[in-house]
């Protein structure tokens, strides 16, 4: 009994002290895109990824400047004259001066400057073949984990931001404020309206779909700035038929206010709570046997 007992507190022990860990395990959703706006100026080398093995980045330097971002990226060959953003067959269809021309650096390697819209992200690029004479799509994007920590506006966490809405016709409403939380410069909202007839949000492109099943419609969208109007559309099924409407979404980062971390508390707590009373219920049961054992 007592070999038993040992056994059974050491399991309590071990699934108490991981309690922390699953929670942090859990925090690692997936990311979202990241944006200059949510980026320190400064210039970065980063990771960038491409759907080709032709097409292969050796290096990628991401400079930020007051929200924009550009990345200068050095290929391992010199097969490509030019590129563009876009696909091939858009490429054919545009003017010279919408090409990006390769630039030798002093070891002769090929480097293009290309504009970036977000992290994490993947987007179109064109690139001109100088044997082939022709146009290759290649989808690259630049991630945001090879940052460093100390290059994001924000620390990672849970915070509340005020949000205003505009558009529409003034009937919808969002609450504020809004739980943000903040991942790698990822910044997200939970938008939460004041109608349950709302079935999709369009964000820079990107259709979100509701994060819940009952109750009015919650949507968890990137934020692309902070105190600058934000487009989006919103599709309402309230109608006689669905009807996408265009809202304007501002958030207030003078409002920002971090959340206290009582989620975690609370499980550590609970986790205590429940292993010390199996502890009790134990050593109740132990003193019990022992009891009997003089009696006999």
């Amino acid at each position: 009994m007592i070999k038993q007992v040992k056994v059974l507190f050491l399991a309590l022990l071990v699934s108490v002290l991981c309690v922390p860990i699953v929670c942090r395990a859990e925090e690692g959703s997936p990311i979202s895109p990241v944006y200059g706006s949510n980026i320190k100026d400064g210039s970065y080398e980063v990771e960038m990824t491409s759907s080709s093995s032709m097409f292969r980045i050796v290096k990628a330097e991401l400079q930020v400047n007051d929200g924009n971002m550009t990345a200068v990226l050095t290929l391992s060959g010199t097969g490509y004259l030019k590129l563009f953003m876009g696909t091939g067959e858009e490429a054919l269809k545009s003017p010279e001066e919408s090409f990006i021309p390769y630039v030798e650096d002093a070891e002769g390697a090929y480097t293009y400057t290309i504009p970036i819209i977000s992290l994490n992200r993947e987007f179109d690029c064109a690139a001109y073949s100088k044997k082939k004479e022709q146009w290759y799509d290649r989808k690259l994007s630049v991630l945001s984990s090879s940052l460093p920590e100390d290059a994001f506006l924000l620390d990672d966490g849970e915070y509340t931001m005020d949000i205003a809405l505009d558009g529409g016709s003034g009937r919808a409403t969002v609450a504020s404020p809004a739980a943000i939380t903040v991942s790698q410069g990822a910044i997200t909202a939970s938008v939460v309206w004041s109608s349950p007839d709302y079935d999709y949000m369009v964000v820079d492109g990107v259709k979100y779909l509701p994060v819940n099943t009952e109750g009015n419609s919650v949507f968890e969208i990137p934020i692309s700035a902070l105190d600058k109007e934000i487009d989006v559309a919103a599709d309402t099924v309230a109608m006689s038929k669905p009807h996408e409407i265009a809202y304007i979404l501002t958030f207030h980062s003078d409002t920002l206010a971090k959340k206290s971390g009582t989620g975690i508390h609370i499980a550590i707590i609970t986790a205590f709570c429940v292993a010390a009373v199996f502890v009790v219920i134990i050593f109740a049961a132990v003193r019990k046997q022992k009891k009997r054992a003089q009696n006999d």
